[in-house]
């Protein structure tokens, strides 16, 4: 996948990129037995939707044998960035700050959860002051 490409995943999509992303290259089947333990969800849809995510470039299918691999075309760290930022300019209005804030205040953060914030925005600082 091109880096400059915009990633939009559905909602339907981003579950099944999820699961490639953690499970790695699978087969249609094992996609939908992972989304079948949590969903209602058919077969053929599931197929279907996994054709559509291969037309939008969002996975590769590997159709050399009789049973079909897919697997993510997409980086994940690089769809959640773009998907965070598109979730910042259009929920938050540009406020990366309303983000967090609205994040912690809606989740109940772990002491180390809160650690590792601290830490980052630490480094963070520190490598502003550099600049």
């Amino acid at each position: 996948m091109k880096k400059e490409q915009n990633i939009k995943p559905t909602e339907s999509e981003l579950e099944i990129l999820n699961i490639l992303w953690s499970k790695g290259p699978s087969t249609v089947k094992d996609v939908h037995e992972q989304l079948a333990a949590t969903k209602n969800v058919g077969y053929t849809t599931t197929l279907k939707i996994m054709q559509i995510m291969l037309d939008k470039q969002l996975v590769t299918r590997d159709a050399s044998s009789k049973i079909h691999i897919y697997q993510s075309a997409v980086d994940k760290t690089q769809a959640q960035g773009q998907m965070v930022q598109r979730l910042i300019e259009t929920v938050f209005n540009g406020s990366a700050m309303q983000l967090v804030m609205q994040a912690l205040g809606n989740h109940n953060t772990s002491a180390t959860e809160l650690a590792m914030i601290q830490e980052y925005l630490d480094k963070q600082t520190k490598q502003g002051k550099k600049k």
